[in-house]
């Protein structure tokens, strides 16, 4: 018996019609970190002037801001000089990276936005003309560093798409809120327990601080959600939209949460997709929600649609190419088709530990024991206690190598067994290696 670690499928109701979204591909952006100069102890603001600038672009159709925390991974940390910038966009794939400084002089800063076009040939490095502005107007500076960037990117923004900009660089109105904000998504993107346990009580202090801040009530939940909270990060959610209800990431969260609830509140799942979607109708990852729960229902050339859809908004996601093997595999039989998606998603992120689980499981299914065993092996590296990976590699290693299977059982167990949800399966391993041992005994 195969443990399968691919997400349950899940129930799924027929969707109502969704408003149309314009259609464009969205370039690949990526923002680092600012340099700060001559303020001491400010250096987490050069993050906040990243962190803001993410937030506005993702209002915006024609850019797709690539997830903060693939930068640690790439071995890349704080602000960086131009060619490190470049090193970053390459290995992240950005058609644009965008850096710069900042100074505070007196009671005003000044910020000094650059970019750079990290493909080979790129043409579109250049600095944006500095922007200076009084520390109580130090947000709405940032807005329109964001407005300028977009400007030279040669993208159309409409009014309401500048309202909206603006309004999303404006996170609070506090200043020592955000220092603790900014800090503590320093600790989330770390993507450790204790990174996940500091961010938030950061986030937490930034709440008590400002109730209103919508953004670090969201954080709040998702670092709650890592660490197995999930009734306190649902809370959180809810809390996001009530403070503010234009914000759409708490709504997709909402939904993840419903779609994976043991009640299966699936109906709410897709009222909570919906409703991110209305908010901002080119927000990938919530058609890639809704992509599963149609592709749950069996709908499979509809739940395909969906993906596409998402791709064409975010062609970096690949949380998209993760859907599609699995749909590709399990719905259509399409054997190189999902090989083909997994291995775009592990192009992407060569760290996305979902993909190589996936592209291992394929391998294992058609026989190809040796390619399973490097898959699963490169998420053992990456993650020791994995127990999905750990788990197949034994059952990999029954098939070609019965002595090293034993010893794959055994690391197993000493992970598992101390996580009572592995419980069950810890007596399945403990089975499997009295099977083993007692073939090779047969053998000796």
């Amino acid at each position: 018996m195969r443990r399968w670690t691919t997400s349950v499928i899940l129930l799924a109701i027929l969707l109502p019609p969704v408003a149309a979204a314009q259609t464009v591909r969205a370039r690949p952006v990526l923002v680092l970190p600012f340099a700060v100069k001559g303020a001491e102890g400010d250096g987490w603001v050069g993050e906040g002037v990243a962190e803001l600038l993410a937030l506005a672009f993702s209002n915006h159709h024609a850019v797709s801001p690539i997830n903060r925390a693939r930068l640690a991974r790439v071995g890349v940390e704080g602000a960086v000089d131009e060619r490190g910038a470049l090193v970053a966009g390459r290995a992240l794939k950005a058609d644009l990276v965008l850096f710069g400084e900042i100074e505070r002089t007196g009671g005003h800063w000044t910020i000094h936005p650059r970019l750079l076009g990290s493909r080979a040939g790129g043409s579109e490095a250049g600095r944006i003309e500095p922007m200076s502005g009084a520390e109580d107007q130090f947000f709405n500076l940032v807005g329109q560093v964001a407005l300028a960037y977009l400007n030279r990117f040669s993208v159309a923004v409409s009014a309401d798409e500048a309202k909206r900009i603006r309004r999303a660089s404006i996170v609070t109105e506090n200043w020592r809120a955000f220092e603790a904000y900014v800090k503590g998504r320093r600790m989330f993107v770390a993507e450790t327990t204790a990174g996940n346990e500091g961010a938030a009580e950061l986030f937490a202090r930034a709440i008590e601080i400002d109730p209103n801040f919508a953004v670090a009530h969201y954080y709040l939940g998702m670092a709650q959600l890592r660490l197995g909270n999930r009734w306190k990060a649902a809370a959180q959610f809810r809390a996001a939209t009530q403070v503010d209800a234009s914000v759409p990431e708490p709504y997709k969260a909402l939904g993840d949460l419903f779609m994976a609830s043991p009640r299966r509140l699936h109906d709410q799942a897709i009222e909570a997709y919906q409703r991110a979607i209305e908010i901002r109708p080119f927000y990938a990852d919530a058609y890639v929600g809704i992509g599963d729960v149609r592709a749950a229902k069996g709908q499979a050339d509809p739940a395909i649609a969906d993906y596409q859809k998402a791709l064409s908004f975010n062609p970096l996601n690949p949380r998209v190419y993760v859907s599609l093997g699995k749909i590709y595999f399990a719905e259509k039989g399409l054997y190189y088709e999902a090989v083909e998606a997994y291995k775009r998603a592990i192009e992407i992120d060569a760290n996305f530990v979902e993909a190589r689980m996936g592209l291992g499981e394929v391998y294992e299914d058609k026989g190809l024991y040796r390619e399973a065993v490097e898959e699963y092996t490169k998420v053992v590296e990456q993650d020791p206690a994995h127990t999905g990976a750990l788990y197949n590699l034994a059952l990999v290693y029954e098939k070609v190598d019965p002595k090293e299977a034993v010893a794959r059982w055994e690391r197993y167990i000493a992970v598992a067994s101390q996580i009572p949800s592995e419980k069950d399966w810890v007596d399945v391993a403990r089975q499997h290696i009295r099977k083993l041992k007692g073939q090779l005994e047969k053998g000796n």
